[in-house]
């Protein structure tokens, strides 16, 4: 049998489509069950006994836009015995201006001036150290500037780490999506993120399996303080990952959960921002490994993106030139799997309790993952606010 056997090419694009048909239609139905064993409730109303105090802590660099609303929703926690400790990392707006204003008084909150991180210092890692360190409380919560928390969400989180033991416990919670690009490529980045997480084996303290989400993340002071705090990972783009490799490699148990309704976050803001922001940890989340992000740019090409190419090609080329490429149950067959793949991203969307309008648009979202993954594997040297990373480290050149 040659290449160019009909019955060849014939048995080959049929495993090609029928491999992709039972992707996709795992994907759209098993998306709505990812992280279900894992979920965080909404606590009761019933009141803390006995609370441990509890420091958050928010390091802000450059957040005029997000902070006051922070400092408020850090709050109004319902918790009895919290402190609330912001690190001003050396803004160059109005972001401790604005803490201080939405602290209203309150002598819970206090607004630290950040300095400018040691040699081989990351800025967040430097100014999470600068905020444990002026903290009192026995466990540490720390929190984006940008995420919005639930009022309940430290008292779930605080139950669920006392529950099982926990070192370390973080969250995911629900993106904030606004302009076209957020609502666009935000998800297609975030839930191939998160579907490349077995929550299973990073919750069991016996795989060495390890992730966290710093977006909020509550350690123990006695573990943190063990595994040599945010200096274990002092020179990381993805602290909070390495924080809780750290963690779990020293016998400290760690959890990852999902609970959608504990906190809000918007990430960046329009494509320019997603493409820096991105483009410094996405390949950083990889390990760095070569293998693993030409493999994940390979799979996006052959397994979404050359069926609606080839979609389009023998449309236009039946409508446009009198191809006659396929036949009909052929076409159909095509036609199915790009069906399939926007019926992935619907439900993606739904799951998230978005419109699934988006959905139209998934070859265009999966186009743009490419480009950002290419971004971030030749992005050497990276600048996020200020402040430049080689390599998925720290540099002060």
């Amino acid at each position: 049998m040659s290449w160019a056997d009909p019955a060849l090419s014939a048995l080959l694009g049929g495993a090609y489509l029928g491999l992709l048909s039972l992707l996709w239609l795992a994907l759209a139905i098993g998306v709505m069950d990812w992280g279900r064993r894992w979920l965080l409730e909404r606590p009761g109303s019933e009141p803390v006994l006995a609370a441990r105090s509890v420091s958050v802590c928010i390091p802000a660099r450059d957040e005029a836009e997000n902070i006051a609303a922070a400092v408020r929703a850090a709050r109004a926690l319902d918790w009895p015995a919290l402190e609330i400790v912001v690190v001003d990392d050396r803004s160059r707006d109005d972001t401790g201006r604005l803490a201080l204003e939405a602290a209203e008084g309150d002598p819970r909150v206090r607004v630290i001036a950040g300095t400018e991180p040691p040699r081989g210092w990351a800025g967040k890692p430097w100014a999470c150290t600068r905020a444990a360190g002026e903290s009192t409380g026995e466990l540490l919560l720390f929190v984006d500037a940008d995420v919005r928390l639930d009022p309940g969400a430290l008292r779930a989180l605080e139950g669920a780490m006392r529950q099982r033991g926990l070192g370390l416990l973080s969250i995911f919670g629900t993106w904030e999506l606004h302009s076209f690009w957020e609502r666009l490529i935000i998800p297609a980045v975030g839930w191939t993120i998160r579907g490349s997480i077995d929550l299973d084996r990073v919750n069991d303290s016996s795989q060495e399996d390890a992730f966290a989400n710093g977006q909020v993340l509550l350690v123990e002071r006695g573990a943190y303080d063990a595994i040599g705090g945010h200096e274990a990972v002092a020179d990381r783009v993805l602290d909070d990952v390495g924080l809780a490799r750290a963690f779990k490699q020293a016998g400290h148990p760690i959890g990852l959960m999902v609970a959608p309704w504990a906190f809000r976050v918007r990430l960046y803001r329009g494509l320019g921002e997603i493409l820096a922001g991105y483009g410094k940890n996405l390949y950083e989340g990889m390990g760095r490994r070569p293998a693993i992000a030409l493999g994940s740019i390979l799979f996006l090409i052959v397994a979404s993106l050359l069926p609606y190419l080839a979609l389009i090609t023998v449309v236009l080329g039946e409508l446009l030139a009198g191809w006659s490429v396929f036949s009909g149950w052929w076409l159909g067959w095509l036609i199915a799997v790009c069906l399939l793949q926007t019926a992935f991203r619907w439900r993606l969307e739904r799951r998230d309790g978005r419109p699934g309008s988006i959905a139209l648009l998934q070859p265009l979202a999966n186009l743009m993952l490419v480009l950002i993954l290419a971004r971030s594997v030749l992005g050497i040297r990276s600048l996020w606010k200020g402040r430049r990373f080689v390599d998925g480290r720290a540099t002060l050149s």
